[in-house]
């Protein structure tokens, strides 16, 4: 097996933080890269992350999180929260950042404008934000992958009220919906799950070659 994938048999889900051990600064500059590069629809990565540190928000985000552990006792949680009514103004932000990151004349890549304008707007705009929501998973796999690699722990959560969370940390003004969260640190040697062999369909279940 792999390196890489003697990291992710040793990544998994973790139920209980070491509450006293932080992730550093550098390595969370390097997962901040990790998710900065992940892939996204179009390159347009349709969300924000937002990272808290700070203990007093993560108490009282810990009731709408089903006062789970983790959302005190996690170094970080990292909160993917996709843009709601994604649309022209965004692309054109994008193309933009094209533009100047290569380059090249704007009217050289309207064509690329057009293209995902001509996609994406027709949509109403519950499908965009349903669209929009799954961007944030490659994030966070990306996510789950480079902390695995530095031997940080992770634990991917849904559960969470998301209108609340956004009314504590005031997304709702900033026209963000949070979709997934993933609090980040370290395990704790009380963790009885971390010794628990993980369990996943066989090659031959899970795989369908044609």
């Amino acid at each position: 097996m792999s390196t890489y994938n003697n990291n992710l048999n040793w990544r998994y889900a973790t139920k209980k933080f070491d509450a006293t051990k932080k992730v550093s600064e550098k390595d969370l500059e390097a997962l901040k890269e990790a998710i900065q590069l992940s892939a996204s629809s179009y390159g347009l990565q349709p969300y924000k992350v937002i990272i808290v540190s700070d203990q007093e928000t993560k108490e009282k985000l810990k009731p709408v999180a089903w006062n789970q552990s983790q959302i005190t006792d996690a170094s970080h949680i990292v909160i993917f929260a996709s843009i709601n009514n994604f649309g022209e103004d965004h692309i054109n932000d994008f193309i933009k950042n094209v533009s100047e990151t290569r380059d090249l004349a704007i009217e050289n890549l309207q064509g690329y404008s057009d293209l995902m304008k001509n996609s994406l707007m027709p949509l109403p705009e519950d499908i965009r934000n349903i669209w929009s929501a799954k961007q944030t998973y490659i994030a966070l796999g990306n996510l789950l992958s480079a902390a695995a690699d530095l031997k940080i722990d992770t634990c991917p959560m849904e559960g969470f009220e998301a209108d609340k969370f956004a009314d504590i940390i005031g997304l709702k003004e900033l026209g963000l919906t949070p979709s997934v969260i993933a609090p980040i640190g370290y395990r704790s040697e009380e963790d009885e799950t971390q010794h628990y062999k993980k369990v996943r369909k066989s090659t031959e279940e899970l795989f369908i070659n044609i």
